[in-house]
Order: C-alpha cells, then sequence, then structure tokens
C-alpha cells in the first residue's frame, strides 16, 4: 500500500513539474502584434527618453522583452515625441520596449523590436550593422562638471589636462573620449553603463566630468543644481566628430521598407517643431515623477 502511494505522489509531482515548466515557457513571451510598432530603447537617456510613473504629458507605458508591461513604468522624452508620430503616420501603436544599449542592435535584427529611437548616432561602424533614417537631431558633445570642481571654468578640452573623463559604455562619446583624450592629457575612464551611473560618478567625485551632448547636459544640469557643463563646439573647442556621429536618427533594419517611409516622415516635421520638442523633453525631464 505504501508503494502505491509513493507511486501516486511521484505521478502527481512529475505532472506538477510539466505543468509549471510549460506555463513558464508560455509565459516566458509573448508574440508581437499586428498594428503595433515595437520601438527599442533604454529610457534612461534624458531628455532624449526616460522613465517616469505615470502617464502624464503623453508618455507611454514601458514593456519589457517579452512584451510584458511594466507596472508604474512610462517612457516620455524628445525619442518618445518622434517616435509617436511615426507610429501615428504608419497607422501603429507604439509599444516601448526598454533593454540595455548593447542589446538595442541584436534585438533590432532578431526581430525583437521594429525600430530603435533612442538617441543612436548613425556611425560607420553601425551602418555596417543596420540601416538608419535621416537624422531627427544634430548635437555638440559637452563636459559635465560640478560647479565646485577644479574644471568649472575650463573652455575647451586643452584646460582638462589631468581630468578623469568618463561617457557611457559603446557609444560615439566613449569612442571619441578614447581616441582623443591623451592629446589632451585627459585620463579617460573605464565606460560606465548609463547616464544614472555617470551621474552617480561625478556626485560621489569618483570622475570630474562626462560626456554628453548638449540638450542630455542641459537637462542634468537642471536636476542637478550642483551640475554646470563645458559647452564646446565639434572640431573646435572641443571633440573631433563628424555630422554622422553627432547626428540622431532611427535604426532599421537593413533593407526595410521603413527606412523609406520614416525619411518621408521625419521630413514633414520642421526644425522648429523639432526645437519645441526638444524644449519641452528638457522642461518636463526635471518633473518630480521621473525615475530615471
Amino acid at each position: 500500500m505504501k508503494h502505491n502511494i509513493n507511486k501516486t505522489l511521484l505521478v502527481i509531482a512529475l505532472i506538477a513539474i510539466v505543468f509549471t515548466f510549460t506555463f513558464a515557457l508560455g509565459a516566458c513571451s509573448l508574440p508581437k502584434e499586428d498594428g503595433k510598432l515595437y520601438v527599442g530603447l533604454e529610457c534612461a537617456y534624458s531628455p532624449f527618453n526616460y522613465t517616469q510613473r505615470d502617464a502624464s504629458n503623453n508618455a507611454v507605458q514601458i514593456y519589457n522583452t517579452n512584451y510584458r508591461a511594466m507596472r508604474n513604468n512610462y517612457a516620455n522624452g524628445y525619442d518618445i515625441m518622434i517616435a509617436l508620430k511615426i507610429a501615428e503616420s504608419l497607422g501603429k501603436e507604439l509599444v516601448v520596449v526598454k533593454m540595455e544599449w548593447d542589446a538595442l542592435i541584436p534585438a533590432l535584427n532578431a526581430g525583437t523590436v521594429d525600430m530603435i529611437i533612442a538617441g543612436m548616432s548613425p556611425t560607420e561602424e553601425r551602418k555596417q550593422q543596420i540601416d538608419f533614417s535621416d537624422p531627427y537631431y544634430q548635437s555638440n558633445l559637452v563636459l559635465v562638471v560640478r560647479k565646485d570642481g577644479a574644471y568649472v571654468n575650463a573652455k575647451s578640452l586643452a584646460d582638462f589636462n589631468g581630468a578623469k573623463v568618463a561617457a557611457q559604455n559603446g557609444t560615439f562619446h566613449d569612442a571619441a573620449l578614447q581616441s582623443q583624450a591623451a592629446q589632451y592629457g585627459i585620463v579617460p575612464q573605464t565606460p560606465l553603463e548609463d547616464f544614472p551611473a555617470l551621474i552617480n560618478a561625478l556626485n560621489v567625485g569618483a570622475i570630474d566630468a562626462y560626456v554628453a551632448e548638449e540638450p542630455g547636459a542641459i537637462e542634468n544640469c537642471a536636476s542637478n543644481s550642483q551640475f554646470t557643463y563645458v559647452k564646446l563646439v565639434n572640431n573646435d573647442t572641443g571633440f573631433v566628430a563628424t555630422d554622422a556621429d553627432t547626428a540622431i536618427a532611427v535604426g532599421i533594419v537593413k533593407g526595410s521598407e521603413f527606412t523609406a517611409q520614416v525619411n518621408a516622415i521625419l521630413a514633414q516635421i520642421t526644425q522648429e517643431q523639432r526645437d519645441q520638442m526638444m524644449q519641452r523633453a528638457i522642461n518636463l525631464s526635471s518633473g518630480e515623477n521621473i525615475v530615471e
């Protein structure tokens, strides 16, 4: 009798394990849906894209890479405003998919997302992997410093001799820093994961400055009263950079029909409208409901 009971319990346990495993497989990811535009970004590169706690100011729900909604996480910023215009013009609902920066291009090529709208520059290296739209923003690279730091009065890269400077990993910012630092006596630091990490490093004095695009620097300084930024000009007082390096464009799978469609949509957005959207993004990104 005991043998039969044990056998029955074993069978029940096996059934439970199979059921749990099957459920887990089915629950780990959901299929992409027709009529939706899946866009990948970090949601942590203010004012281009950032995370807030609610849907105010036309923010969009954030999903993870399994296409499941992340509770109390909504994306906003300049990239989101551009993405909404693109999605609306294509007749699709925007789905914001949050992921790490280094995962964006692999995710696009794997079909996890349809586009990358994440403050990404169309560098020659990236163009070997994906296509890009026409630029939807152009910027200068600057250095964010502490107001009480040794480099607050700097006017050019030459004034940062001896400074410990960092940038975000996997970005043109870091490529420019690593390749050009030596000629100015700058001490390039190990790149950090994202801008919240760079902000924290500057806050605690682990670095003297970090590289940012000017809109990001403006927002960072507005949100951190102890920060300011040194306004540099590309190819003059700042980093050597091509227009492609400092442009921001939509990343698209090679050969996709989306490229021509997106270019046509972007062409309808005037420079005045773009400036207004960026200013709005900067203003909103310092709100109390911002997470990162």
